[in-house]
């Protein structure tokens, strides 16, 4: 199916986006001066008539395409036109082959991909909306197949995530949110990590928020053999950051790893053992489990552990209570 990015010599420019509309003259639609006589409506440049009308079609209503052969053929040809409208056309084509024909695009991701990364640069709010759009749909398509890919990509959706648009912004923040849901946060986190550092505060909160969302789908194995000590580590940092979002979404992490952490190190009273009890019940007895205080204090900074424990300590143990349920149930 041909998409519904096509070029209309006659009507004026509408972003269609939710069944909303919203006028996009083209940049080189220049109005002359209407005290001019000299130039009537016959004479005037061609590129001042001219106007497009984009749709954004959400994943459930994309129809499969008629010949996917052909489709894959030009689909690479179509992302690399300077015609806009030509680019969204192929965006387009690219998330209808995603969900209909996965397979057969999948040896295609790695010219895909770095395509899609540059339609995300395009000054043009509509293609990055579009870009936004194919992102979230290569997501949910394939996984775990374009972590080697990933890098560019995420940069690129945590920038339109916190700098464009609105509905730019919202695009972006949906294929982020697509992203942490379908690809696997042992390989995920590793990616997000660097970004935490990012020098740009905006970035460092969206990125926060993603990794706020992909730590409870480790699920308690699965964060104690990441390493709850690397985790914390890269959270602790996010509790001094500039804006509130990064503050916020490090403590949910925090307060996740500490529930973690005391399950699987549980505080027993020590029993006083018999005159003949032997030597090594004794020592069993003797040894004490590492609180969370004191592991916090071995593996951070005095500061950085003072502010971990005082966010930590404040809050009843109550509502903490399910966080990991809740979060390894979303990953079945």
């Amino acid at each position: 199916m041909i998409s519904e990015c096509k070029a209309s010599l006659t009507k004026p420019c509408v972003g269609k986006m939710n069944g909303k509309s919203e006028d996009r003259p083209l940049p080189s639609s220049v109005a002359l001066p209407p005290t001019d006589p000299s130039v009537g409506d016959s004479e005037k440049p061609e590129a001042e008539k001219a106007t497009v009308e984009v749709e954004y079609i959400e994943s459930e209503n994309l129809d499969n395409v008629d010949d996917a052969d052909a489709v894959l053929e030009s689909v690479l040809a179509g992302l690399e036109s300077k015609d806009w409208v030509s680019v969204c056309d192929a965006l387009n084509n690219v998330r209808r082959l995603s969900i209909f024909h996965k397979e057969a695009m999948l040896h295609l991701l790695e010219k895909v991909i770095p395509l899609v990364v540059k339609s995300l640069k395009n000054p043009r709010s509509a293609v990055c909306k579009t870009a936004c759009m194919t992102s979230a749909d290569i997501f949910s398509a394939y996984n775990d197949h374009i972590t080697d890919l990933l890098d560019s990509l995420l940069t690129q959706l945590l920038l339109k995530s916190s700098q464009d648009k609105r509905f730019v912004c919202e695009a972006a923040e949906k294929a982020l949110t697509s992203m942490t849901k379908y690809v696997s946060p042992t390989l995920l986190l590793p990616k997000l990590q660097p970004c935490l550092k990012n020098r740009n505060p905006r970035i460092r909160a969206k990125a926060s928020l993603c990794f706020s969302r992909s730590v409870p789908r480790l699920g308690v194995e699965g964060i104690k053999e990441y390493g709850i000590d690397k985790l914390v580590q890269a959270t602790a940092s996010q509790l001094s950051d500039q804006l509130p979002e990064s503050r916020e979404a490090a403590r949910t992490v925090l307060l996740e790893l500490q529930t973690v952490y005391e399950k699987a190190h549980p505080l027993i009273e020590t029993k006083t053992e018999s005159p003949s009890s032997s030597p090594e019940k004794e020592q069993i007895a003797e040894a004490e489990p590492i609180t969370w205080e004191i592991f916090c204090q071995s593996k951070l900074s005095a500061l950085s552990a003072q502010a971990v424990l005082r966010v930590t300590s404040v809050v009843a143990v109550t509502t903490r209570e399910g966080l990991v349920t809740s979060g390894s149930s979303s990953t079945s």
